[in-house]
């Protein structure tokens, strides 16, 4: 009988044997898990060419070049089906369009006139701007006041101070105020802003300063009432009825409130000037009142009264603009007239053509 132990370790010593000759020989000893595969190549993205066409062959258009289909992938490495575009399209960079030409001339136009006149203002030569009916009966208006004994009564407009018309509006109060501060008058701001009342106190102190009355200023008869529209309107409607000022400047955005404060001033036979651009309300001031600043001569007037360089070069450079646009027009207008009057003229036409279409687009 074999002994079982004896056994086990002739098999052991046999199956060593036989491993170390197949290590020997190179032969397939690694089991079949620790064979990693072949790493597969990374696909890559094939440039589109862009060599000149052998002979034979035809160049192809941009267009029929963003037709066609661009290849991504490598089928060769991968065996892949390459991925295909259809929809690349033709990109056709510039600049400057050119089709634009006459809008470029235009806005160079007006910048230049602005950028010419700020710069003839600020070399300290006179730039003329005429006479403002509406601003120049301030002083009439003031003096009445001072002579009747009573109050000069400004309102602002029912707008907030980042309207433009109201900032305006500043301006004029500014020379009213300091009329008022020379002929020692009371100026009274009842306000619809809480800011607009912040700034009319700033502008009428400094008024007041530059005019050499400070200790004639009293910040109590400029005041915020209330944002609502026709409260503001009914405490203003009693105050003229109840202090009668000799003097009613409305100065700023009016809505419907235009009439029903210009007939109230009117009824107490006040002085009265208005200004505005707010057009839905200017027939009501120009009916009511005795002076109107109409639209822009209301902006024109900030300029006017502040002197600065800058706004009355910016005003004389907008209407030289306007002068040429309105020379342009009316070329343009008269050209057309003659086209259609002289209709086989080959050349007329194509001159109102070529407005229509490349300068007036």
């Amino acid at each position: 009988m074999h002994n079982p132990i004896r056994w086990m370790g002739r098999w052991s010593a046999a199956s060593a044997l036989v491993l170390l000759a197949a290590l020997a020989l190179g032969g397939p000893c690694q089991p079949a898990w620790s064979q990693d595969p072949e790493p597969t190549a990374e696909p890559t993205i094939q440039e589109p060419t862009a060599e000149a066409p052998t002979e034979g062959e035809q160049a192809l258009a941009p267009d029929e070049a963003a037709a066609a289909p661009v290849e991504a992938g490598a089928e060769a490495t991968t065996g892949a089906t390459p991925a295909r575009s259809e929809s690349m399209q033709w990109i056709d960079e510039h600049i400057f369009d050119l089709d634009r030409g006459w809008l470029l001339l235009v806005v160079l136009i007006f910048c230049g006139s602005v950028v010419f006149w700020i710069a003839h203002a600020r070399s300290g030569r006179p730039v003329k701007v005429r006479k403002i009916a509406g601003l120049e009966a301030v002083d009439e208006a003031v003096g009445r006041a001072t002579e009747m004994g009573r109050s000069v009564l400004y309102i602002p407009g029912i707008q907030d101070i980042n309207e433009i018309q109201t900032i305006a509006s500043m301006t004029v109060l500014a020379r009213v105020s300091r009329t008022a501060a020379e002929y020692d008058a009371k100026v009274e701001v009842p306000t619809a802003r809480s800011l607009v009342m912040t700034t009319a106190r700033e502008t009428v102190q400094a008024a007041y300063l530059s005019a050499g009355r400070p200790d004639a200023y009293n910040q109590d008869l400029i005041y915020y009432v209330t944002d609502e529209q026709f409260g503001y309107v009914a405490y203003l409607q009693g105050l003229m009825v109840r202090e009668k000022p000799a003097a009613c400047f409305y100065m700023g955005a009016f809505y419907a409130e235009s009439l029903i404060l210009a007939e109230t001033g009117n009824s107490i036979g006040a002085i009265q000037v208005a200004g505005t651009a707010m057009p839905a309300q200017l027939p009501f001031f120009v009916a009511a009142c005795d002076y109107t600043l109409i639209g822009e001569e209301f902006f024109a007037a900030s300029a006017y009264l502040s002197g600065s360089p800058e706004e009355l070069g910016s005003l004389k450079g907008q209407d030289m603009g306007k002068m040429i646009v309105a020379g342009l027009l009316i070329l343009g207008v008269i050209l057309a007239t003659l086209a259609s009057i002289f209709p086989k003229s080959d050349v007329l036409q194509n001159i109102v053509n070529y407005l229509m279409q490349n300068v007036l687009t």
